[in-house]
């Protein structure tokens, strides 16, 4: 199995972990309300919690979306193009595009996120601990876009693609 397979099978088992994080975000969305109104605590923890969860689950989708064609797709104009020029498009677009765009995110957030990772950095409001990760968060969203891209590139081309 080629590294090129490796990577492409890791990025997907993210995004399929990923995507249950949908489910305590709903949940702790929902239960904002009671927690504030009825139980009267908790509400800002759960908000807290919500927080990371939300930026752990947008941090992967942009991935997701771009596996799945959704992103940044003007699939209305491809359409008319060969299957060949289509690969051709979506390597150029992400070398050109989204690899640089992605590195530039990474090196240029590296303060950021280094001084709040190893000050484990807290939510301002509540003093609740966890903050650091919306800001990795970031790292994580480059990194996996910068995977992806990787795959897009150099994915060998189709057999049946003359």
């Amino acid at each position: 199995m080629s590294w090129l397979h490796r990577l492409d099978r890791l990025i997907g088992q993210i995004i399929a972990g990923a995507q249950w994080l949908a489910l305590p975000l709903i949940l702790l969305l929902f239960l904002q309300w009671p927690l504030r109104d009825i139980v009267r605590g908790y509400s800002r923890e759960a908000n807290d919690l919500g927080q990371i969860i939300f930026a752990l689950f947008v941090a992967v989708s942009v991935t997701a979306a771009t596996r799945a064609g959704t992103h940044l797709a003007a699939d209305t104009l491809a359409q008319r193009y060969t299957a060949r020029m289509r690969r051709r498009l979506k390597q150029l677009g992400a070398a050109l595009g989204i690899l640089p765009w992605a590195l530039f995110v990474l090196f240029a957030a590296k303060g950021i996120v280094v001084s709040s990772v190893l000050g484990l950095e807290s939510f301002q409001d509540t003093n609740n601990p966890g903050y650091f990760i919306i800001k990795a968060a970031l790292w994580l969203m480059a990194v996996v876009i910068i995977a992806q891209a990787a795959v897009d590139i150099f994915r060998p081309k189709p057999t049946d693609d003359a």
